[in-house]
């Protein structure tokens, strides 16, 4: 409770520091005089934000009749959830199973390159994306989740199933990033009907590769985990990836926004799409606009009023329909429960040493969850995905 915390300290005058509750280190700063605090949240909302309050708690004390110090307590309820919880059970209950079903109608579409040559013929390509993403649905590692894949086999989900070590080889093919990508944004199509607001942002997924450097300044050797970014556009209303795109680390958000907002146009109907201020910028304004969309990305403080036709158009929302501007916006906090429900059920770090394999186990993890998306959306909204009657009969 930041109640009576002496973290949070009086630095001058009426200017006080509050401490981050997200960050290791560093804070933001309340003047008590301006009514001000360097947070983003005010800086978007331009109204009291929880700091604000922190000091103002922080400042009052609770006395009793004798003049001492009591301790002072707030406490707050959760809202109760609006929940479907004869769906959600069912859907939990069932979505290994019915995942398998969804995959394998998926990979029916894949057509395995023409052989050439006298030597063994390979394992179908369709089943080696299918083992592939199921390898990463059970968390385990390619040798210890042999037995779900054989288990698989047997069901009909694959004609031949792959060797552990044929499994490393396809994860660092090149070719499996696009033909992975095509199928997360096809497993994301059977709600075009439902979703037409989106939210843009990227997230880290950690690796066991440690970089290591001789920093000059400290006289010593310095190391880190290496991490890799993927950059998302999801649908708020079910929290399904319509588009990803995965960096290493050094990749710019701003710049992948273009090419997400594409890839989801042709599938989806687009009205809305909410980003935070790393995407402001001429471009990535015009490129919502030119697929159907209003963007709601918040100005800085020091933003121009003047610029593009699509700047000055949001510029005057944001300014003159502050509310309906917010409303707006406040969706974009599903996508981190997306990236939140990515990474506890398949894991927020890779087990793959080469990039490539990074990138390819990164991408099963979205597919997976595009998957378990969809089979919630057939439990709770009778969605019942073109795909599927072909993994029924397989």
């Amino acid at each position: 409770m930041l109640s009576h915390d002496n973290r949070i300290k009086c630095v001058a005058g009426v200017t006080w520091l509050v401490p981050s509750q997200t960050q290791p280190s560093g804070g933001y700063l309340v003047n008590l005089a301006d009514g001000t605090c360097s947070c983003p949240d005010y800086e978007l909302r331009r109204t009291r934000c929880k700091h604000q309050w922190a000091v103002e708690f922080a400042q009052t004390v609770a006395k009793s009749d004798k003049g001492d110090v009591v301790s002072q307590s707030i406490s707050y309820s959760r809202a109760p959830q609006d929940r479907d919880w004869n769906a959600y059970n069912t859907a939990q209950c069932e979505e290994k199973e019915t995942v398998e079903h969804l995959l394998r109608g998926l990979c029916d579409g894949i057509e395995t390159p023409a052989h050439a040559g006298r030597g063994r013929k390979p394992v179908p390509l369709s089943d080696a994306v299918f083992a592939m993403v199921m390898k990463v649905y059970v968390a385990m590692s390619a040798r210890r989740a042999t037995t779900d894949l054989e288990a698989s086999g047997e069901a009909g989900h694959m004609t031949k199933v792959p060797r552990y070590n044929t499994l490393f080889d396809y994860f660092e093919k090149p070719g499996m990033i696009e033909l992975l990508t095509k199928l997360i944004e096809k497993s994301a199509a059977p709600l075009a009907a439902i979703e037409t607001s989106f939210a843009v942002d990227s997230t880290g997924f950690g690796t066991a590769i440690y970089r290591r450097w001789y920093d000059q300044k400290y006289g010593r050797e310095v190391k880190e985990h290496t991490w890799l970014k993927a950059h998302a556009m999801i649908g708020t209303s079910t929290n399904i990836i319509t588009a990803v795109r995965v960096t290493d680390s050094s990749g710019a958000d701003s710049p992948q926004l273009p090419g997400l907002v594409e890839a989801t146009k042709q599938r989806f109907e687009m009205t809305e799409v909410s980003a935070d201020k790393a995407y402001l910028g001429h471009e990535n304004l015009a490129a919502i606009e030119a697929a159907g969309a209003s963007p709601f990305i918040p100005f800085k403080i020091n933003s121009q009023d003047d610029g593009s036709p699509a700047w000055r158009k949001m510029r005057a929302v944001f300014m003159f329909k502050h509310d309906e501007f917010l409303a707006a916006y406040s969706k974009r906090s599903a996508i981190e429960s997306t990236f939140s429900s990515v990474k506890r059920k398949f894991g927020q770090s890779v087990r793959s040493k080469n990039f490539t394999a990074q990138v390819n186990e990164i991408l099963c993890k979205v597919l997976c969850h595009n998957l378990s998306c969809l089979v919630m959306a057939m439990h709770r909204l009778g969605i019942e995905p073109s795909f599927l009657a072909k993994a029924v009969t397989c």
